[in-house]
């Protein structure tokens, strides 16, 4: 914790000798695109993106989850979607996915998640079997990068964020794209989701 206090103690410090000005942020937020990712420390969405202070709206939820629009049930998640769309007027949606994923590494290995009940009901709210459209797992799916079951998850947020009315309002007038992304933790690599071809290539 000490690094992290005496970084905050020198912040406003750092910035002036680089010669930056947070100052404009206080007129209002503009930003290009909402981000969303899962909570593990390792994913740093600004570090991924390069992006500035207001660059991204970003939702931060284990596992990257995009649970159901249910408006009688609002969330915080649902709420920051909608205020993103709607208020913000976000040109792109990224959601990233990553290697080493423990929710979704719990998803597939049936971990018993009795001692972390909220836990376990939020991965209930996963949109789709991380196994995907591919068919079965294959027994490499079950290592420590669990990219497959990752990407199938993305593209299954993905389907959950087309459920939400401004979204799907949005896409349709040709304001919104969708983008889903498989960032790896061990080389930084990032890949994309392709629609033709239903796979994930690099950037």
């Amino acid at each position: 914790m000490k690094s992290l206090i005496d970084h905050a103690r020198t912040f406003q410090d750092q910035l002036k000798q680089r010669g930056e000005h947070l100052a404009p942020l206080a007129a209002g937020q503009s930003p290009e695109a909402l981000f969303i990712t899962c909570s593990d420390s390792r994913v740093i969405p600004s570090l991924i993106t390069g992006a500035r202070p207001g660059g991204l709206f970003e939702l931060r939820t284990a596992g990257n989850i995009v649970p159901e629009y249910r408006p009688e049930r609002p969330s915080g998640e649902t709420a920051t979607i909608e205020y993103a769309v709607e208020v913000l007027r976000v040109a792109d949606i990224i959601v990233c996915g990553h290697s080493h994923c423990g929710a979704v590494g719990a998803l597939v290995r049936g971990d018993d998640l009795a001692a972390v009940p909220a836990v376990s009901g939020w991965l209930a709210h996963a949109a789709a079997s991380p196994t995907g459209p591919d068919g079965p797992l294959e027994p490499g799916d079950h290592g420590p990068e669990v990219a497959r079951p990752v990407q199938a998850h993305v593209r299954a947020q993905l389907e959950r964020l087309r459920g939400y009315p401004c979204v799907t309002r949005r896409m349709a007038a040709g304001e919104l794209t969708l983008h889903g992304w498989f960032y790896e933790v061990h080389t930084g690599a990032v890949l994309a989701h392709q629609p033709a071809i239903d796979d994930f290539l690099p950037l």
